[in-house]
C-alpha cells in the first residue's frame, strides 16, 4: 500500500485526510498538536511540526512516503515542495512555491515580469519602512509576507499608524517580514476561489464573489465566498490568461491553487494572490456542490504522482456560499442559534470544534472564526439577501 504524508490535522484537513483514507492510501499525518482531531483519521501520526522543512524530510525519508501533501495551509505549502524535491517526488519547484507564499516575493515576480501590480515593497524592520512610506500614496495595505486569513493585515490611512501596524504585522509574520502595497479601490466583488493545473496548464477553476461584513474594524477581511460569479466573464478570462501565464513562468506542474484577485476602478484585472494550495473555509466542498468536481481527490493524486488528465472545466450550477460563523462579542462561547427556517432552507452542512465555555473574539479576520457554513440558494437574489442579513438568522451567544 503506497504511503501518503499529511501535513497537518486540524478540523479544516479532516475532509483531506478521509479522502486519503477512501482512495486506498495509508495516511501518515503531523504537526505539533497531538489534539487535533484529523489524526485519530489516519493510520499513523507524527508529533512533528509542518513548517520544519529538515525535520519533515527526515520523517519523510525515515518512512519512506510515496506523496506529501499541503492541504488548505500556507505555512506547509513550502514544506512539502521542499520535502518531494529532495526526495525525487511529483511536486511543483520548491522556489516557485516559496515565490507564491511569500508577499514580497510574489509582488516582486509580477512586477518583474509586467502583470498589473500595485506599487509594492518588502520591509523587515519599522525604521526601513519609514525612510520609503512618502513614497506611497495612501492609503495602503501593511501585511505579514507569509501569513493567512487577512491576519496581521491593516489598512493605513495616516503614517502615524505605521508603527502599530508594522508591530501587528510583525507578529504575525513567521520570517519577520512585512509588505506595504497601495490600497486598490475595487469594482464589484473581489474574486475568490481555486484552480487546479495539470502538467502546468490550468484546466479547471470554480471562482465567485467575496463578501464583507462593513460593520467589521477590519472591513476588507472576507466573511465567505459566494458563487456562481456575478461580475462580466470578461474579467474571469482576462484572470484565466494571467494565471495560465504565471503558472508557466513558474513551471508549476499539477497543482491545487487559492485565488484572490480584483478588478481596479481602472477596469484592469489583479491577481493579489496564487496560493500553492487549496483554500481553506471548505472552498474544496463548495465546489463539489456546486460542480460535481471533487478537487480534493486531484490534489492527492497530483501528489502521488496518478494521471489527473480528465479533470475538466465544469461550470458552477445553482446558488452557494461559505460563511465564517463569528460571535459579534467578546466572551465565553454558549450556543449558537438558528432561525429554524434558515437551517432547514439553506444549511447544507457545517463543521465546528467550538465547546461550551471556550473563549472566543469579536469579528476581526479568520482566526475568530468559530465554525464553517456550507449554505445554499434558490436564487442570486435570495442567496445576496441571505448574505446581507445572515446575523438576522445565526446568533452566536457569549457571555
Amino acid at each position: 500500500m503506497k504511503k501518503i504524508l499529511m501535513l497537518g490535522g486540524s478540523l479544516y484537513q479532516v475532509y483531506a485526510i478521509k479522502e486519503a483514507v477512501r482512495l486506498g492510501y495509508h495516511v501518515i499525518t503531523c504537526d505539533y498538536l497531538p489534539d487535533n482531531p484529523g489524526h485519530q483519521y489516519a493510520h499513523e501520526y507524527y508529533n512533528v511540526s509542518t513548517t520544519d522543512k529538515e525535520a519533515v524530510l527526515e520523517l519523510a525519508k525515515k518512512l519512506q512516503v510515496d506523496g506529501v501533501v499541503a492541504y488548505a495551509s500556507d505555512p506547509a505549502a513550502p514544506t512539502a515542495a521542499y520535502v518531494c524535491e529532495q526526495l525525487g517526488l511529483p511536486t511543483s519547484p520548491y522556489k516557485s512555491v516559496e515565490i507564491l507564499s511569500n508577499k514580497d516575493l510574489f509582488r516582486d515576480f509580477l512586477q518583474e515580469h509586467g502583470f498589473n501590480c500595485p506599487k509594492a515593497m518588502g520591509f523587515t524592520t519599522y525604521e526601513e519602512a519609514l525612510i520609503h512610506i512618502d513614497e506611497f500614496q495612501m492609503p495602503v495595505m501593511v501585511k505579514p509576507v507569509d501569513s493567512s486569513g487577512s491576519k496581521g493585515i491593516n489598512k493605513m490611512t495616516d503614517k502615524s499608524q505605521l508603527k502599530h501596524f508594522v508591530d501587528d504585522a510583525l507578529h504575525y509574520s513567521r520570517g519577520k517580514r512585512f509588505l506595504i502595497e497601495e490600497f486598490i479601490v475595487k469594482k464589484g466583488h473581489q474574486i475568490s476561489g481555486d484552480a487546479f493545473s495539470v502538467d502546468g496548464k490550468l484546466v479547471f477553476h470554480c471562482l465567485g464573489n467575496e463578501f464583507y461584513d462593513p460593520t467589521c474594524d477590519k472591513d476588507f477581511a472576507p466573511l465567505g465566498e459566494c458563487w456562481p460569479f456575478q461580475m462580466d466573464h470578461k474579467y474571469i478570462e482576462d484572470l484565466e490568461q494571467q494565471l495560465q501565464r504565471l503558472m508557466a513562468l513558474l513551471n508549476m506542474k499539477s497543482n491545487a491553487y487559492n485565488v484572490e484577485a480584483i478588478v481596479g476602478q481602472d477596469d484592469k484585472v489583479y491577481l493579489l494572490e496564487l496560493g500553492a494550495r487549496s483554500g481553506g473555509s471548505l472552498i474544496p466542498q463548495v465546489t463539489e456542490y456546486a460542480t460535481g468536481v471533487n478537487m480534493v481527490t486531484y490534489v492527492i493524486k497530483a501528489a502521488m504522482g496518478e494521471d489527473c488528465s480528465d479533470l475538466k472545466q465544469v461550470e458552477p450550477t445553482g446558488f452557494w456560499s461559505n460563511y465564517m460563523v463569528h460571535a459579534n462579542a467578546t466572551g465565553k462561547f454558549v450556543r449558537i442559534e438558528f432561525d429554524e427556517e434558515f437551517k432547514t432552507k439553506h444549511l447544507v452542512d457545517w463543521v465546528t470544534d467550538i465547546k461550551l465555555g471556550d473563549a472566543v473574539h469579536k469579528f476581526r479576520d479568520a482566526q475568530d472564526c468559530i465554525g464553517e457554513f456550507i449554505l445554499k440558494y434558490d436564487s442570486m437574489e435570495q442567496m445576496f439577501e441571505v448574505i446581507k442579513n445572515i446575523e438576522k438568522f445565526v446568533n452566536v451567544v457569549v457571555e
